[in-house]
């Protein structure tokens, strides 16, 4: 049997890739990402049909955000590019994972561990069609 894909979000590089006053409240912003992410995930995303496992993983003052049915949230204890990159390793083995994040010291670490690197508009266009409420 075949692992399903594990799809790891940089939420403070994918929150952060619009500029919509996301800064004003971190915490709600990536709660509106994660809840959004829920529901992409029972659609599936370009290349990776459902079931898709997410992972978002936040830092800072999105810490407090919580898991919601289909995402996972991981809280960085410090780095969330340490957190991910130790997702990879831990988890990515054996299976397709994707990483979506613009930052280029992030992405140099995880493909160097097998893993596919997505920018964040990949992620955030078929976001764009999946309704906030």
């Amino acid at each position: 049997m075949v692992a399903e894909p594990l799809l790891v979000v940089d939420a403070a590089n994918v929150v952060g890739s619009r500029p919509d006053g996301w800064w004003r409240d971190r915490a709600g912003a990536t709660a509106r990402l994660r809840d959004r992410l829920a529901r992409l995930a029972r659609l599936g995303l370009p290349g990776l049909a459902p079931p898709v496992e997410m992972v978002l993983v936040v830092e800072g003052a999105a810490r407090r955000v919580e898991p919601a049915e289909g995402v996972r949230v991981v809280a960085a204890e410090r780095s969330g590019d340490d957190a991910i990159v130790g997702l990879v390793e831990a988890e990515g083995a054996g299976r397709n994972c994707l990483v979506v994040t613009a930052d280029r010291a992030l992405r140099a670490r995880v493909t160097a561990l097998g893993a596919e690197v997505r920018g964040p508009r990949w992620l955030t266009e078929p976001l764009d069609r999946v309704p906030e409420n």
